[in-house]
């Protein structure tokens, strides 16, 4: 490692514990411990360990010691020894950003590790003693077939993760992929393709014993994120670090992104927070309430949701639920609103009714 990314590492992460002592203590006098931790949205692990292991304490130092901490990790950026640095500083839950198991559509893709590396990480995290992992995989990719994806399926039921997460390609605004696709250079799956292997997902990781919790998520009992299932339950979180998003007190916000602005900025006792709305009305927050329960397979508890907005929930949506039930997209029974499993597929349908404004 060159002199001056393992500098610039260091600063990152002097960075990164300043706001955490600046900024957790407040938070977590008034709420309490954090109940999860997530080491994410990026690749931590490129990050020395004993550098990722100094933010761990730095974080359970001002925010107790949660009963969930993941830490992503990508193949070819980990080892045993890495991972048992990690166990040992109390991280209980691994996310493994595999994607694919075929190293063509890795390649693509711009991933930096190969099939094989993505099976020997597994095994590595199962040696240094974890017994919480989970694997992301993507369908839609670029040149990606059905056979593909179900290789890919096969390769992660034989390493009997406790958790999987599959998300269909999304091609974002200013990305490498969104200039590819204008240039008429990206080779996506014909939309019935993408179609097929998105019913493929859905009926054979049940099959397996992995249940559907969340559209995108599937766990053995017992092992559902709790991280996640608090962002789907409105819970308020701390966001820490370059372009981390938090939401506390009904405003969400995202910090500084660029990494050296951010590092400069903190270090000056700058705040490095950028509210996306400001407060949200009403009207807005009781809509993403909604949005994201439906994610869940629970979908919206109707007695929470008349208890934080203090009106019923038939009340607010009652025009629309017949019309989605009727379409087969929605279900109501024992006090819960959720999407059924056609409604999940086409969820974007349900969420433009859920619109109040």
């Amino acid at each position: 490692m060159g002199g001056d990314t393992a500098r610039e590492q260091e600063q990152y992460a002097a960075a990164l514990r300043a706001e955490i002592l600046r900024t957790a203590p407040p938070l977590f006098a008034r709420f309490g411990d954090a109940a999860t931790v997530y080491f994410g949205g990026g690749t931590p692990t490129a990050l020395p360990a004993h550098l990722l292991v100094g933010l761990i304490e730095t974080l359970r130092a001002a925010a107790g010691t949660p009963a969930e901490l993941t830490v992503e990790a990508n193949p070819g950026t980990v080892d045993e020894e890495y991972f048992a640095q990690l166990r040992a500083a109390e991280v209980n839950r691994i996310s493994l950003g595999v994607q694919s198991f075929d190293d063509a559509l890795l390649g693509r893709i711009g991933r930096i590790h190969t099939a094989e590396e993505a099976r020997a990480a597994f095994r590595a995290a199962r040696a240094a003693g974890f017994t919480n992992i989970s694997i992301d995989l993507m369908y839609g990719l670029p040149g990606q077939t059905l056979h593909d994806l179900q290789e890919s399926v096969r390769a992660v039921i034989a390493l009997v993760p406790e958790h999987i997460s599959v998300y269909g390609l999304t091609v974002e605004e200013g990305t490498p992929f969104a200039a590819a696709q204008a240039a008429g250079r990206l080779d996506l799956p014909p939309e019935e393709t993408a179609e097929e292997m998105y019913d493929y997902l859905m009926a054979e990781l049940p099959a397996r014993g992995y249940l559907r919790y969340e559209i995108s998520n599937f766990a053995r009992r017992g092992f559902e994120s709790r991280h996640n299932l608090g962002y789907w339950r409105s819970v308020p979180y701390l966001g820490v670090g370059a372009a981390a998003h938090g939401y506390v007190d009904n405003v969400r916000w995202e910090n500084e992104r660029d990494t050296a602005a951010y590092i400069r900025r903190v270090m000056a006792g700058e705040d490095v927070r950028r509210a996306e709305d400001g407060e949200r009305t009403r009207t807005a927050a009781m809509e993403e309430y909604a949005f994201l329960a439906l994610r869940t397979a629970a979908g919206i508890d109707e007695t929470d949701f008349h208890r934080t907005w203090g009106v019923p929930f038939e009340e607010v949506y009652g025009a629309v639920l017949p019309r989605l039930i009727e379409k087969g997209l929605l279900k109501r029974a024992d006090g819960f609103t959720a999407l059924t499993p056609l409604g999940m597929k086409y969820g974007n349908e349900v969420f433009a009714e859920f619109l109040l404004s």
